[in-house]
C-alpha cells in the first residue's frame, strides 16, 4: 500500500502599496507565493506547482502574476521609497509587554 498526495504551502513575500485594479483604491497588497508539493507517506518530496499572486487588503481581490513580475515587485518594494519587503531590512526592537 502506497500513500501519496499533495500539500500546499503559502509564503508571504512582501507587502506593497499600489493602485488596485479591481476597486481602484491605493491600498496595501500582499505578494504571495503558493507552492504545491508531491508527498509520499506524508513526506513532501518535490514541488510540482508554483504560483504567484497579489491580494488587495482593501477589497480582497486576488490577481495571479508571473514569477518575473513577482521578482520585480519584490525588488521594487525593497528598494522603492518608503517600502521594504516583508521580513527584510533591519530587525525592529520589540518592547516588553507592560500592563
Amino acid at each position: 500500500m502506497i500513500i501519496f498526495g499533495t500539500k500546499g504551502y503559502l509564503y508571504q513575500l512582501a507587502i506593497l502599496t499600489f493602485m488596485c485594479g479591481s476597486c481602484g483604491n491605493p491600498a496595501a497588497h500582499t505578494l504571495k507565493k503558493r507552492v504545491t508539493k508531491f508527498t509520499l507517506f506524508f513526506v513532501p518530496l518535490f514541488p510540482f506547482s508554483t504560483k504567484y499572486m497579489t491580494q488587495c487588503t482593501f477589497c480582497g481581490a486576488e490577481q495571479r502574476i508571473t514569477k518575473e513580475q513577482a521578482e520585480q515587485l519584490q525588488a521594487q518594494g525593497a528598494n522603492g521609497p518608503g517600502g521594504q519587503a516583508y521580513g527584510q531590512g533591519q530587525p525592529q526592537q520589540q518592547q516588553p509587554y507592560q500592563s
